[in-house]
């Protein structure tokens, strides 16, 4: 029996084919653009994803016998907004995670109806990034297509219901829309009122791993695959990762330096933070966690290496002595969420002088991005999150001296797998909970678990670290203040 995971990236679709055995058969991915009409303006075509899935199965096809495929979940980037007409047809492309135009919505919600109402509502304060923000801006700004819309989704469960024609998503994914309880697991009327939609428009909820129904039938004699193979609803993007490098108990933690770098803590229960900083949000495990997230991690390394070296090479040459530069990055380079909230704020570099090297400047980039993401740490710290051990996904997790900064930075030994496809692998492990494959995630991740190494903080160099963090906490409200003006 196979079973196949896809993870719904902002630039490419990924997919694992992998046997019940924990065997990876196949590995697939396909590319989809970007459209940036304006500033801040983030969007794709839903259409786009649909041709990348057919794309990556195809390629499967060639290869291996899908009809032997029993489950499918799937991963996907969180807070995008997908409307569909009565017709089911897409009325605009969809707005995305990383899209800045609703800095009046944020400040209404937060503002107007308050962040201490908006937390009793869902656990959560409104961010640009947010699903429920999007809508209020396609309200005000698009009065004639928001008319149209029966029904809102986020970009994995578009996947979903072409391939079974069920209107669902879970609640992991839903808790990034500031639609839902989080700590109730239900859609807040509240929110549904004050965005100017009813229930009827929005999918149902289920856990990650439920089984949500099966192939539609003709879809599947069309695509090859058995008309019985089980679809569930999958997770978003950060929690598929968290399933797939086994941080599913209380407190166990992953790190993704991806497009965007997050801190993932699970957690038994849900834990209420009176500001707001991080998310509160649900887990593909039917539990809770605590997510930290900062729009730029290995988007700004390649900022830095393509866009301003001009290269395509990662490596950094030169002498590093870790935990004694004197540069200073500042990852903001398109605003920033966790813990600031802040869509204003922009990057810069810091603590220049002429015998700055690229080498330095380079490293610094590593830097700010784990001292953005310690930001996040130190705050569930102190709610009592000790987090001492930590998986790590996402392109970033290739560089072995990025995780070197990670586990010094924080201050946490990061454990390196065999597989580093986070979230395409953590769809795997949903699908087989979900189509009975295996009884629960803790099994099906141990089928797959496989730690290759273990990168330990390096005592002398975390002392140094604490000091240059201590620095860099200093220069946000500096900057904050210069944009403000």
């Amino acid at each position: 029996m196979y079973l196949l995971g896809i993870d719904l990236g902002t630039s490419s679709l990924k997919a694992i084919l992998a046997e019940e055995s924990g065997h990876i058969l196949a590995i697939e991915s396909a590319k989809y653009p970007l459209y940036m009409e304006r500033k801040g303006w983030v969007e794709q075509d839903p259409n786009d994803w649909w041709e990348a899935f057919l794309d990556v199965l195809t390629k499967i096809a060639k290869k291996f016998d899908i009809t032997k495929v029993v489950g499918i979940s799937f991963s996907g980037q969180m807070h995008g907004l997908v409307t569909l007409d009565k017709d089911d047809n897409i009325i605009r492309n969809a707005i995305l995670w990383n899209d800045t135009r609703t800095g009046e919505e944020v400040q209404y919600l937060n503002n107007t109806i308050g962040k201490e109402k908006l937390i009793s509502e869902t656990g959560n304060i409104a961010y640009a990034g947010f699903t429920a923000p999007k809508i209020l801006w396609m309200k005000n700004n698009e009065p004639e297509l928001f008319a149209k819309i029966d029904k809102i989704m986020l970009p994995k469960d578009y996947l979903v219901y072409r391939l079974t024609g069920e209107f669902v998503t879970d609640f992991s994914d839903a808790s990034g829309m500031l639609l839902l309880d989080v700590k109730n697991k239900c859609w807040s009327e509240f929110m549904l009122n004050l965005c100017g939609i009813n229930s009827e428009q929005i999918p149902s909820l289920h856990e990650s791993f439920d089984n949500i129904g099966t192939v539609k039938n003709e879809l599947a004699i069309e695509l090859g695959l058995s008309s019985s193979c089980i679809v569930t609803p999958g997770a978003g993007d950060n929690a598929a990762a968290a399933v797939g490098t086994g941080t599913i108990d209380n407190f166990q933690c992953n790190i993704s330096i991806g497009t965007s770098g997050t801190i993932f803590i699970a957690s038994d229960s849900f834990i209420a933070l009176e500001d707001s900083e991080l998310h509160s949000f649900a887990h593909a495990s039917g539990k809770f966690h605590l997510m930290g997230v900062i729009l730029s991690a290995a988007s700004a390394n390649d900022w830095w290496i393509k866009d301003i070296l001009e290269t395509n090479s990662y490596d950094i040459s030169g002498e590093i002595n870790l935990g004694e530069n004197e540069v200073y990055f500042m990852p903001h380079l398109v605003g920033e969420r966790s813990p600031h909230n802040d869509v204003n704020v922009r990057g810069a570099f810091l603590g220049l002088s002429k015998n700055t090297s690229r080498t330095d400047m380079s490293v610094a980039v590593l830097e700010g991005v784990a001292f953005a993401l310690n930001d996040c740490l130190e705050i569930a710290r102190k709610k009592g999150l000790d987090v001492k051990v930590s998986g790590i996904s996402g392109g970033g997790a290739k560089s072995k001296l990025w995780k070197q900064i990670l586990a010094n930075v924080l201050n946490v030994e990061i454990q390196e797998r065999e597989i580093e496809e986070g979230p395409a692998l953590g769809a795997v492990l949903l699908a087989g909970v979900g189509s009975g494959v295996f009884p629960d995630l803790k099994t099906a991740f141990g089928k797959f678990d496989k730690v290759t190494n273990t990168i330990k903080p390096q005592t002398d160099i975390v002392k140094k670290y604490r000091l240059s963090y201590n620095n860099y906490k200093k220069l946000y409200p500096l900057l904050k203040e210069f944009y403000e003006r």
